[in-house]
């Protein structure tokens, strides 16, 4: 028996990469992060591999209609630290929400993937819109037939 394991190229993955359209309404923030992340990593295809960028292009509209489950809302706070002294600046996500809930699910999708450089390669790859309409209707007729 000589078996082989299968290892897709890299325009092999490009040719069959598909555009995902997802609409954000009532959906829970965290569980709808994973989902994307599973989409931009392609961990749902058949040839997937860790050190290869075989993931799908998501579209996510509707951000702000974006929930949080329990509390969290008034009791978690987005933290971002300049590096110097009493450069600390927190604010709660529901503020946050309200100004930037794109921000908020890009970034619950980044923690969720790893730390290197094949992530940020697939980040690119994830188009948040703050409502219903996005530029990439194109796209999305071409590929997804």
């Amino acid at each position: 028996m000589n078996k082989k394991t299968y290892v897709p190229d890299q325009k092999f993955v490009i040719a069959n990469r598909k555009w995902h359209l997802i609409n954000a309404k009532n959906e829970i923030l965290g569980r709808l992060s994973v989902k994307i992340a599973r989409l931009l990593t392609g961990k749902c295809k058949v040839y997937f591999t860790n050190y290869i960028d075989c993931g799908d292009f998501v579209i996510v509209i509707n951000a702000n209609e974006l929930k949080l489950s329990g509390k969290k809302s008034t009791q978690k706070n987005f933290f971002s630290y300049s590096g110097y002294p009493g450069g600390l600046k927190l604010e709660p996500y529901s503020k946050l929400m309200v100004r930037n809930p794109e921000k908020v699910l890009f970034m619950a999708v980044k923690g969720m993937l790893p730390k290197n450089k094949l992530s940020r390669k697939q980040m690119t790859r994830l188009k948040i819109f703050r409502d219903g309409k996005h530029v990439h209707y194109a796209q999305f007729k071409i590929n997804n037939k």
